[in-house]
This record gives C-alpha cells, sequence and structure tokens, in this order.
C-alpha cells in the first residue's frame, strides 16, 4: 500500500497576484457576477452564506494536504492561448447523440442540437432560471448542500453561488440517444462556473456524455437524483490544456435499486481536481466511480486530485471506486478516497482501489483510502499500489519481437484496463480505448 505523504506548498502550482488568505474571498467574489432572481434565488442565497462560514480552502485543511489550494482562490486565472482550432474533440463525434455545445460555459443554441428528444426534458438554467414553477426548484443545491456534511466543500457552495449557465436534464423513460455536452473555448481568460442537475426517474435510463475543454480554469457541478430503479451512465473526458486549472464535483442520491456508473478520462492539465460525493440511500443501490489519468509533466506541470466520499445508508448495495493514473516527467497524482457505512447498512459491499503506474523516479502519486464502519455484517475491502513497469512482463514481449515503445503501450493499457471496464457501453469503451492508444504511442516513452 502506498504512504500517504505531505506535500510543501511550493510543489503544486500557483497564480501569482493570489490575495491574501484574509481578503482572498472578497477577492474571488468580486471577480465574479453573481446571478440574481429566478428559481435559485435562495440557494444561491444559502449557499452565498454558507460560503461564508466556510472561507476558501487553504493548505492545512485536511482534503487539501495534498493539493495546494492557492490557484483556485486566486480571483482570475491566468490567461491559456487559444489553439489555433478550438474545436470539438472528436470522442464520441460520430457517435448519433444530442449535442449540446457550452462556449466559454455558455449555452451555443446556434451549434446544438435541437432540445427536443422522446422520454426526456432538456432546458439550460440561464433560460430556465427566469421561470419559478421549474422541476429543478427543488433540486437545485439540495444535494450540494448535502454533500458538505461531514466535509465542507467551498468551491461548490461557490459554484452553486455564482454558476452562470448548465443544462437541466429530467429523464422520464430510455432515450434512444445519450445527451453529449461539448465544451469549447473563445477566450484565452474565461473564468467558467457551470452547473448541471439530472433527475432520473423511476425506471428511467440515461447515459451523458461531456467532453472538451471549458475555460482557463473551470469550476463545476453536476447534481443526479436517482429514482427508485432509474440507471445512469456518466462518462466525461474533458481536454485539458497544459495550463489549465479545474475543478468538478459530482454529487449524486442513489435510490432504491438504482445504479450509477461515473467513469473519468483525464490528460493533461496543470492542477485538476475531481470530487465525487454519493449518497446511498436506498436498499440494493449500485454506485461504481472510475478513472483513467494520464500526465506528463514534459507538457507542463501536472496534478490530478482524485478525492471521493461515499455514504452506504441503506442495506444490500454496493460500490465500487477504481482509479488508476499513469504518472512521468515528475507527474504528480493524489487519491483520496472514502467509504462511510451508517449504522443499519447491513450487506454492504464496498469496494476500493487506487493504483499509480510510475514510468520515472520523479513522478509521485499521494494515497489517502479509508474506511468508516458502523454495521457489523459488511464486505469492505480497500488496497493503494505504487509501482513500475513490470520488467519481466516488458522483456516477455520484447523477446517475442514486439519493439520497445509497443510493448509500453501494451503494458499501460493493460494496467488500466480495470478503470474502462466500469464503462458498460462497449462502442464507449473502445473508444475511449483506442484514445488512450494515441495518446501513449506519443507520450509513455518519450
Amino acid at each position: 500500500m502506498a504512504d500517504a505523504a505531505v506535500r510543501t506548498k511550493d510543489q503544486t502550482p500557483t497564480v501569482e497576484g493570489s490575495p491574501k488568505p484574509a481578503n482572498a474571498l472578497d477577492a474571488r467574489l468580486a471577480a465574479l457576477t453573481l446571478p440574481q432572481g429566478g428559481f435559485t434565488a435562495a440557494a444561491r442565497r444559502d449557499a452565498l452564506a454558507r460560503l461564508r462560514e466556510m472561507g476558501l480552502p487553504g493548505p492545512r485543511d485536511e482534503y487539501w494536504r495534498y493539493t495546494e489550494p492557492r490557484a483556485f482562490n486566486a480571483p482570475v486565472p491566468q490567461p491559456i492561448p487559444l489553439l489555433d482550432k478550438e474545436a470539438d474533440s472528436p470522442l464520441f463525434g460520430d457517435r448519433d447523440r444530442l449535442k449540446l455545445v457550452f462556449v466559454d460555459g455558455r449555452f451555443d443554441a446556434a451549434a446544438s442540437d435541437d432540445l427536443a428528444l422522446e422520454g426526456i426534458q432538456i432546458d439550460t438554467l440561464a433560460d430556465a432560471d427566469t421561470r419559478q414553477d421549474h422541476w429543478a426548484a427543488d433540486l437545485y443545491g439540495r444535494l450540494e448542500t448535502a454533500g458538505q456534511t461531514p466535509v465542507r466543500r467551498p468551491f461548490a457552495a461557490l459554484n452553486t453561488a455564482a454558476a452562470a449557465d448548465g443544462v437541466l436534464i429530467r429523464v422520464t423513460s430510455s432515450p434512444a440517444r445519450p445527451v453529449h455536452v461539448v465544451h469549447r473555448r473563445a477566450s484565452e481568460d474565461a473564468d467558467v462556473v457551470w452547473h448541471h442537475v439530472i433527475r432520473v426517474e423511476e425506471g428511467a435510463e440515461l447515459t451523458f456524455l461531456e467532453t472538451g475543454m471549458v475555460g482557463a480554469r473551470s469550476n463545476g457541478v453536476i447534481e443526479a437524483d436517482l429514482r427508485p430503479g432509474a440507471r445512469l451512465h456518466h462518462i466525461t473526458a474533458k481536454r485539458a490544456g497544459h495550463q489549465k486549472l479545474g475543478l468538478s464535483h459530482l454529487f449524486v442520491r442513489v435510490a432504491e435499486g438504482a445504479l450509477l456508473k461515473s467513469f473519468c478520462l483525464s490528460v493533461n492539465g496543470t492542477l485538476m481536481r475531481h470530487e465525487a460525493v454519493i449518497d446511498i440511500a436506498g436498499d440494493d443501490a449500485v454506485a461504481h466511480i472510475a478513472a483513467a489519468v494520464l500526465g506528463d509533466g514534459n507538457v507542463g506541470a501536472f496534478h490530478h486530485d482524485d478525492t471521493v466520499f461515499i455514504t452506504h445508508g441503506a442495506e444490500r448495495c454496493e460500490s465500487r471506486q477504481v482509479f488508476k493514473k499513469v504518472l512521468k516527467n515528475g507527474a504528480e497524482g493524489v487519491f483520496q478516497g472514502k467509504i462511510l457505512v451508517k449504522p443499519g447498512a447491513q450487506k454492504t459491499d464496498g469496494y476500493q482501489i487506487s493504483q499509480a503506474l510510475l514510468l520515472d523516479e520523479r513522478s509521485q502519486f499521494l494515497a489517502k483510502p479509508e474506511l468508516e464502519i458502523y454495521a457489523d455484517d459488511v464486505k469492505c475491502s480497500h488496497g493503494s499500489t505504487t509501482g513500475a513497469i513490470d520488467e519481466e512482463a516488458l522483456f516477455y514481449l520484447r523477446s517475442r519481437g514486439v519493439p520497445y515503445g509497443r510493448a509500453i503501450v501494451f503494458l499501460v493499457l493493460s494496467f488500466l484496463a480495470d478503470a474502462l471496464e466500469e464503462i458498460e457501453d462497449e462502442d464507449l469503451r473502445a473508444e475511449i480505448n483506442d484514445r488512450l492508444e494515441a495518446w501513449l504511442t506519443l507520450h509513455a516513452t518519450q
């Protein structure tokens, strides 16, 4: 099991000109335009009050001990030059899907498909917030608020207070096509705050995809309410520029017999942190969270943090956390994962694994797995390992004529396979595997 290590402040990227801690929150809020009115007004006021009470995180906060938060606390991000072609990621582009395009965090109707799809109701947050009777009025901010206990998550509260746009999705059956949110950039210094709300009604099913690059800095929240027997497949593969700063939060309530499967592909990015807070609230529910992370310090500083908190509050439920990170040239990875089993949550099956493959001696992986169990009839386990390429396996492939570079690619893909297996759709899994193979072919042996 990998030992957790304490880092110094200088080991993670910062933003020049960051305000002093006492003034950080006021400066952060002053740089944002907070939406007013609409059905979200009460939730936004509550979130802002909670944020002021919490304050922004510092390096001494337990859940930020491995990731320096100063770059997220700064009033504005440093600009990131636009690429020659800031277009759609080809990932999932050939699939039959309902495409929703957001440019610098704002919905672009002209570039998007028509929002009408049988079995699903879709609105944008910016448009729907002009009404008071929207179905999302009793959900916006609710799961985020509940997810603040027992761990405070200030940037999620900031998001609820300040989110300018997002999608509101209510699923009543099983739409024939997945919903695909595509993020694009138009400004070098966009500080994007987006918030999605998803409700999957009883017995319904949705596949929700996200790709693209989200601003110079982003803060995202997804709140998903899965009713009894509902199924949600969530796959995100946001493109990260070399200087990208990104925060994302996934809050999910899983009711009786419902299923959540969430997978994240993350490649490059200066400082990325993904938080998942899952409340398994109904009997016989299932929640799987997985990620494949690849970082190469040669293309820019890389620090990636996955922080997961899964609560079992019902009987005969299953959770699975599978996190795999491939790091090289001084890249840094973090995993903080917790399983909380409440009293009475008997027959719980909780599994957690976090593993890192270090392709050089300068990269590092910091892990903090936790179990907290208050029921006596459970099956829970966790494990964390850090290692290098298996030299015997490499020799075996080389001895059979496989070139060195291809052998490295094969071994890394084998290492990542467990995480990709959490994607149920075979076509989606194959497409992501192809993307990983292409990245590894360029970076694995350099």
